[in-house]
């Protein structure tokens, strides 16, 4: 099938390269002429395992293509997936839809016989009417038939993801277009992957509903962890004994400094204003977003305190900054809290990450960066993890309190052990865990 996709980001990118395997001819469609400079000479910008190798293979195949010209990219295609960016509207919340009306208004000028234009974009519900109200109001000649097709990719797993997906949704308001989709997910069928096909409001509002709750589930667990720690229970059992519960499941139950992303925040923050516009209050949703907000504020206290209660003057030593592992993403990451909070009381903090310092660098005003894990524990009188890169894992404990000049530990993401740790000398803090206790090795989220 000859598809094309407007918005050469994230998604994108992800779901044209992953397309292009299967055997379809997609060209990704982007404004930015260096972006799509780059990308013809496989230069990838962002930071995704596998992405890079994908992308090469397709090019060189010549499955896969890049462009600036929508109109000439629009002209041939079966299926149009527009996967722009919805960021949060400043000041109130809301998506921010700009981007994906304007795309709406070019296909409707470009689209030759019948042509389904699937929305990849998290956008809230009706939006799919107003984008295909401006098509046919550019084009009243146009035969299109849009619908709902969100993506449920994790970062620093999407690949996977897209190709073992747990479902396909896609929400339809024209039958010719439950064939044309068919045919686009063909291939998956090999893996079984359930294709769900709904109303276009229904798949619309399955994005935002999916999101919010294993944001929930995070906030939920987090506050449990708070509990353990003033009751002297143990969060990782906790969650265990919950998880094995096949209604509740596993996945997202492990105590950390909040979530971050450019997922969840943006999400949540849409379908409580999505909630107020249509007069049904998210009063989970709402709390969530401010339980996690004070929880990553939090954090920076709890470094604080494990210091003594005072850092001024102190080196702090960060290690992982990106808000979970295998992404360069920052985007409200909650590093950016931990280190503006302990900066804001006097320390001087030193991070490292494997990906995401050029960000960082212009996110956080003063904060300093190392080489490498122990190069950030030079002289440090207190050492943080707050993302579980797989490298911060198994770090060489003797080492690392030789090169500190205070063998202070804050465990943020419970991935090492009270005994082993206090073994090696160290005065340990993890999250929802009395002292003594804990299995370490804490998945946390970082393939969820």
């Amino acid at each position: 099938m000859k598809i094309a996709i407007a918005g050469a980001g994230y998604v994108g990118l992800v779901t044209g390269a992953c397309l292009a395997d299967f055997g379809h001819d997609v060209v990704c469609i982007d404004k930015d002429e260096g972006r799509i400079a780059a990308l013809r000479r496989g230069e990838i910008p962002i930071f995704e395992p596998d992405l890079a190798g994908l992308v090469a293979t397709n090019l060189g195949a010549g499955r896969l293509s890049f462009t600036t010209d929508l109109a000439g990219a629009v002209a041939g295609a079966e299926v149009v997936f527009i996967a722009v960016g919805t960021p949060s509207r400043r000041g109130d919340g809301h998506a921010d839809l700009s981007y994906v009306y304007a795309v709406a208004r070019e296909v409707a000028l470009s689209v030759s016989g019948f042509t389904v234009v699937a929305t990849k974009s998290t956008v809230p519900v009706g939006t799919g009417d107003e984008v295909a109200r401006i098509i046919a109001a550019a084009n009243p000649e146009a035969d299109v038939a849009v619908v709902s097709n969100p993506e449920f990719l994790r970062e620093g797993a999407a690949i996977e993801d897209f190709k073992r997906p747990d479902r396909i949704v896609v929400g339809i308001e024209d039958e010719r277009a439950r064939v044309v989709m068919t045919e686009v997910y063909r291939p998956l069928y090999l893996n079984q992957a359930p294709l769900v096909f709904t109303g276009r409001r229904t798949a619309e509002m399955i994005k935002y509903a999916a999101n919010a709750f294993l944001a929930m589930k995070i906030t939920f667990i987090n506050e449990m962890a708070d509990l353990c720690e003033a009751a002297g229970a143990d969060v990782q059992q906790v969650a265990r004994g919950m998880g094995l519960d096949n209604r509740i499941g596993s996945k997202f139950l492990h105590a950390g400094p909040g979530f971050g992303g450019s997922c969840f925040p943006k999400d949540t923050q849409a379908l409580v204003r999505i909630g107020e516009d249509f007069g049904s209050p998210m009063r989970l949703v709402e709390t969530t977003i401010a339980i996690n907000e004070q929880r990553k504020r939090a954090m920076a206290r709890r470094v604080i305190a494990a210091c003594g209660g005072e850092v001024r003057g102190k080196v702090i030593g960060v290690l992982g900054l990106t808000f979970k592992p295998n992404t360069d993403d920052m985007r409200e990451a909650p590093s950016i809290d931990i280190v503006r909070g302990l900066l804001d009381k006097g320390a001087r903090v030193v991070a490292y990450d494997p990906q995401g310092m050029v960000a960082a660098r212009e996110l956080i005003e003063g904060l300093e960066f190392g080489e490498s894990a122990y190069d950030v524990a030079e002289g440090a009188d207190a050492l943080v993890l707050v993302t579980e890169w797989n490298e911060f894992r198994s770090l060489d404990l003797a080492r690392l309190k030789d090169a500190m000049a205070a063998p202070v530990l804050v465990d943020l993401r419970n991935v090492y052990r009270h005994d082993e740790v206090a073994r090696h000398g160290f005065a340990y803090t993890s999250i929802g865990r009395p002292a003594g206790a804990g299995d370490g090795g804490g998945l946390a989220d970082a393939a969820e």
